[in-house]
């Protein structure tokens, strides 16, 4: 089978709710990181085979494709195709997966993915308030199917993440300690400029909004919970976020073809499903499924990404295979630095490789909780 290697990989800085990018058009977050990654690498743009990218809630701005609508606000070749992937919170990562697929298939030499999200412009889940005029008050209601499989209980990822604290008994002081230390080890990657080869600022913003200077455990204890009785609060989610990361996969007739350098090998794609009122629990069966396929281990690793989606969500995955907390998320995760959903799982894949350049590991394994009770895994091979 073909290889499908990593190029480049760029992404904006995550913007806070309300913050430095709140304004700037979904569209042109895209078009900023698609226009670099063909700009640092003097890349033709009627070579791009495609633009795959992913995106949530497309409504408004990021309604009509906005795979293709980035692309063409670029001001890049009418020739050039995109398609918009929405798999949830995984929806960019599964954009690179796809990405290689084609690659891999030997029917596409250079694919440009990523995904974009302004999640200040386009509130999460308004895609479901769209519908309540109509009468559809949740994506669920009215299937036969799904009533008499699941019932009519409440489907969330805030239950969810409150359902895998409970059943992995992680105590809320645990929790707040994995947050505080989130933001402590974003804090010190920016500071120290682990990120300046990754970020492309836009609009005036030079680097990530979210890492909160000056938390403390003692803040932490003193909200409330987002259930009564419950033990997740805003402290132990990922922030609301705006931001765009983009990603150049290419055939190993591409690299010849136009002169590139490969910084990484796509190892291993793939994608499993779980408990969908767990919801989040998805990178658990995905990691063994992915071991299993690879037929390697925990030990194999040098990095690991899990997104923070809440905080028992990686605490759990690290529990239940033995993951080294010192070796995922070592630059901080979503917690600190944001979630902007259809954008993340390529940004997370951006600092994975970048974290592995300068760390000189080889092997990195990224996976991610996504609506459904779905998981991405991509694991990849500095070159």
């Amino acid at each position: 089978m073909p290889e499908a290697y990593i190029v480049d990989a760029i992404r904006t800085p995550t913007g806070k709710k309300a913050g430095g990018l709140s304004q700037v058009h979904p569209a042109d977050l895209g078009a900023h990181v698609i226009s670099a990654v063909l700009d640092r690498n003097d890349v033709d743009p009627l070579a791009i085979d495609d633009v795959v990218m992913g995106c949530l809630d497309n409504l408004g701005p990021q309604a009509g494709d906005i795979a293709r609508t980035a692309w063409l606000a670029a001001g890049l070749p009418e020739a050039v195709p995109g398609t918009t992937v929405d798999r949830q919170c995984g929806s960019g990562q599964q954009a690179v997966s796809f990405a290689a697929m084609g690659v891999m298939a030997g029917v596409q030499d250079l694919v440009i993915a990523g995904g974009m999200q302004n999640m200040s412009m386009v509130p999460i889940g308004l895609a479901l308030e769209a519908a309540k005029p109509y009468g559809h008050d949740d994506p669920f209601t009215g299937s036969v199917g799904w009533v008499e499989r699941y019932g009519t209980q409440e489907v969330s990822q805030f239950r969810g993440a409150e359902m895998i604290a409970e059943k992995w008994e992680l105590s809320r002081q645990e929790m707040e300690e994995f947050s505080l230390e989130s933001h402590e080890r974003a804090i010190r990657a920016i500071d120290e400029g682990r990120f300046d080869q990754e970020v492309v600022p836009l609009a005036g913003v030079e680097m990530d909004e979210g890492p909160r200077r000056g938390g403390s455990l003692e803040k932490m204890a003193q909200l409330q919970p987002l259930v009564e009785g419950g033990r997740i609060t805003a402290a132990l989610s990922s922030q609301v976020s705006d931001g765009a990361a983009a990603l150049l996969v290419a055939s190993e007739q591409a690299l010849a073809d136009h002169d590139l350098s490969p910084r990484a090998r796509i190892h291993h794609i793939s994608v499993r499903g779980d408990d969908p009122i767990f919801m989040l629990t998805g990178p658990i069966p995905a990691t063994a499924f992915a071991l299993e396929r690879t037929g390697m281990s925990i030990d194999d690793f040098d990095l690991f990404e899990c997104n923070e989606a809440f905080a028992p969500v990686p605490l759990a995955w690290m529990r239940e295979h033995g993951v080294p907390h010192e070796k995922v998320n070592v630059n901080g995760g979503a917690i600190a630095l944001g979630h902007p959903l259809g954008c993340t799982g390529a940004k997370l894949m951006t600092t994975l490789l970048h974290e592995l350049e300068r760390t000189g590991g080889r092997y990195g394994f990224q996976t991610m909780c996504e609506g459904g009770g779905q998981s991405n895994v991509t694991i990849i091979e500095r070159l």
